[in-house]
């Protein structure tokens, strides 16, 4: 299966061969089982100024920086441009209500593929539209054996977010300038499988949320696995 898919990716891209030197993870629904709050969050908060969001909404969107979706949400039902200012007011009243919420469970599976990555000589970042400084500490405090700061690309790092390719370009050069066939990024979304992809980074997709398989497949997913479990016990079969 994933021989199949390194091959096609390969050619796809005219690469010689898949040498990773770093594996670039999202943040939300792959390093922590979190979805299910931001849904709420979202719901609550833009309730608060006139913005209907659904669960599915909050799904739909995640990867996306915030202001960015908080804009276009107000954009496609107040019919009204507000700047990045005012997004950010809104995003702030966001994460208070995200924050209240109780803190969302490290994802299962994650700590034991990132120490084998590591058992590689293999690097790990992080790549978020996320800008929080508390969600930015929680990572070091629970995954400071194989990320540091240097490596955590976040909605501060780049003007366009995802699914554009910035974010994943941008984890490319934090983990030491590497071409993007010296990389993997791990997302369980579609605009983070389509910034990956557009990155021409090998992308695999693991489906931690609601969506069907066939969404990450249509975005650009290389490769999925149905939770991170699944795909740490396979990393052991990845022939780099």
């Amino acid at each position: 299966m994933y021989k199949l898919a390194i091959k096609k990716y390969l050619e796809e891209h005219g690469f010689e061969a898949l040498r990773p030197k770093a594996v670039l993870f999202d943040m939300d629904g792959v390093l922590y089982d979190s979805m299910p709050n931001h849904a709420i969050a979202w719901q609550e908060s833009m309730a608060k100024f006139g913005v209907f969001m659904t669960a599915d909404d909050a799904y739909a969107t995640e990867g996306a920086r915030g202001v960015d979706t908080i804009r276009q949400m107000v954009l496609q039902q107040q019919h009204r441009e507000i700047d990045e200012a005012e997004a950010q007011r809104m995003y702030d009243v966001k994460s208070q209500t995200f924050h209240s919420l109780p803190e969302a469970p490290i994802m299962p599976g994650i700590l034991d593929l990132m120490s084998q990555i590591k058992a590689c000589d293999i690097a790990c970042g992080v790549v978020t539209g996320s800008g929080q400084r508390p969600l930015i500490n929680r990572i070091l405090k629970d995954f400071g054996a194989y990320v540091d700061e240097a490596h955590i690309t976040t909605a501060y790092d780049v003007t366009r977010g995802k699914p554009n390719p910035d974010p994943y370009l941008m984890g490319l050069k934090k983990a030491g300038n590497l071409e993007p066939w010296e990389a993997i990024v791990v997302e369980n979304a579609p605009l983070g499988v389509r910034a990956g992809a557009r990155a021409q980074i090998f992308t695999i997709a693991v489906n931690t949320g609601p969506l069907a398989n066939n969404e990450l497949l249509a975005a650009g997913a290389n490769l999925i696995f149905n939770n991170m479990q699944e795909f740490s016990d396979c990393w052991k079969n990845f022939d780099f």
